[in-house]
């Protein structure tokens, strides 16, 4: 993962380069878009990572095509109601949506029937950027490091771990973990980070795998602590965590990536005044401190870089889940 990535981060740092040049051709070739607002669904709860990014790049998308770029919450399904949304639009352009690598990705090997085949029903428009999912522990649990989560799992049996949701990858992420590791955990969804962290918070679970960004105040301010994230690299906003790949875990490697999508059928030149007013967005640096600071990596790519990693990480999870149950409790 680290290498498609990587790969990526690249190509998309010459696409945003690139980005201000084409700008106005872009224009040029969708001339009248837009005409009137954007409706950006994000399908998951507000406050939590997708609706930090999405609020904050739409508002800059607002300013640089003069329309308000409107961002609608349709949390439920591991992100799949709004999603379906957004593939049974009109593809005129006017309404996007927030994908991420549970709903373009995973979600086909989690729910046991999927309102859309999201390898057919989506036009990738950009890539949003990458984040992290770390590993949290409430004060209750007496354990510093996940060698000492491991052993204390192992001595309660059953042990909950808590999520955002099924199908996210912090699903993903845990149930990796739990394979790598056999520490015995059993799974614990919520409806977004919200809840899960007043539960962890509360005593009412012991761990939880979350997006970084959503419990990054908590463990700032102490309240909870961070043992570990899943990422190929450690995160700079939390330089002292260590990643599982280096605790010895390589195969509980998981990195949350995020991408704009519109239905399919969109035409080309739409879809690249989108892509192109994103990139452009991304690149600024204001949007790109602070989100980096909400725990997030921002960059921007072109369309086919969104369609081709899509394929490709669904082609992953499909071998994946040959060998470990992904599915749905």
């Amino acid at each position: 993962m680290r290498g498609r990535l990587a790969r990526a981060a690249v190509f998309c740092a010459a696409a945003v380069a690139l980005a201000a040049g084409v700008a106005t051709a872009g224009a040029a070739r969708a001339a009248g878009f837009p005409a009137r607002p954007i409706t950006f669904i994000v399908p998951y709860t507000p406050g939590g990572t997708t609706d930090i990014v999405a609020r904050t790049v739409s508002q800059k998308l607002g300013e640089r095509f003069g329309q308000t770029v409107i961002v609608e919450n349709r949390p439920g399904a591991g992100g799949n109601i709004g999603m379906e949304a957004v593939a049974k639009a009109a593809p005129d352009g006017y309404t996007i949506g927030f994908g991420a690598i549970s709903t373009n990705a995973l979600n086909p090997f989690v729910y046991p029937s999927m309102p859309f085949d999201p390898t057919k029903a989506f036009t990738g428009i950009s890539m949003l950027g990458t984040s992290a999912v770390v590993i949290d522990v409430g004060p209750q649990v007496p354990v510093k490091d996940v060698a000492g989560l491991v052993d204390y799992a192992r001595k309660h049996p059953g042990l909950g771990f808590g999520t955002p949701g099924t199908g996210t990858s912090m699903h993903l992420a845990g149930v990796l973990f739990d394979q790598a590791t056999g520490a015995g955990l059993q799974h614990v969804p919520y409806k977004g980070s919200s809840q899960a962290i007043n539960d962890l918070l509360g005593g009412h679970i012991d761990i939880l795998f979350d997006n970084l960004p959503a419990s990054l105040p908590h463990i700032k301010a102490g309240k909870i602590h961070a043992l570990a994230v899943t990422g190929s690299e450690r995160s700079s906003v939390l330089p002292d965590v260590p990643t599982l790949k280096e605790l010895g875990y390589a195969g509980a490697v998981v990195d949350p990536w995020f991408a704009v999508y519109g239905p399919a059928g969109m035409p080309d030149d739409v879809t690249q005044a989108l892509s192109e007013a994103f990139r452009w967005a991304l690149a600024l640096p204001d949007v790109k401190e602070k989100l980096r600071l909400a725990g997030f990596n921002p960059y921007g790519s072109t369309p086919r870089e969104v369609d081709t990693l899509s394929r490709s990480e669904y082609e992953r999870f499909k071998a994946l889940s040959a060998k470990v149950s992904l599915k749905a409790e």
